[in-house]
């Protein structure tokens, strides 16, 4: 099964006022495009993980990277290396909306990858909002080492279950 991803992020904005650039108008855009082919080397992946997930209220919803989870096609994938994260704190559906925050990172044995320091986390991720992480370079975001470095946690604080999606785009090697 091969695969090509394309992410893609865009900020842009729309101000009336005078500015350095000129006026009245201000039309400010950043846009970051990475575009993956099949394969296990720089500006490569050949694993797609994309779910929706729901975890109970002040649990934490414990990821394994390293041979647990299936693709879309029920084969289960091992990641070496993970290239982009992609998590949004609502249901696909968009509803129910969801009410809590989630925290990523901290397990026993965590996916460090983009992340530094024993348990290091990133949050909060506010209901609606979304983290977003990326690198296509021969090392991705970060290295996933079996059973000492394989835990994507994400944890909901209290209040009430929150559903959310994950994309996932990786390399068996």
């Amino acid at each position: 099964m091969a695969l090509t991803a394309d992410i893609l992020l865009r900020l842009t904005a729309s101000q009336t006022g005078g500015n350095d650039f000129g006026g009245p108008n201000f039309n400010p855009k950043m846009e970051k495009a990475l575009a993956l082919t099949d394969g296990t080397t720089a500006n490569k992946a050949d694993i797609a993980f994309f779910d929706e997930r729901t975890v109970a209220t002040g649990a934490d919803d414990d990821i394994d990277l390293a041979g647990v989870l299936s693709d879309a096609f029920g084969s289960t994938i091992t990641m070496a290396e993970v290239v982009a994260i992609f998590i949004i704190n609502a249901p696909k559906a968009g509803t129910p909306a969801n009410t809590t925050d989630l925290t990523i990172g901290g397990s026993s044995a965590p996916f460090l990858g983009f992340l530094s320091g024993t348990t290091p986390t990133v949050g909060p991720i506010k209901p609606g909002g979304f983290f977003v992480i990326g690198a296509g370079d021969a090392a991705g975001i970060g290295t996933v080492t079996a059973t000492t470095a394989d835990i994507l946690r994400v944890t909901n604080s209290s209040g009430a279950a929150a559903t959310y999606q994950i994309g996932i785009i990786a390399r068996s090697a």
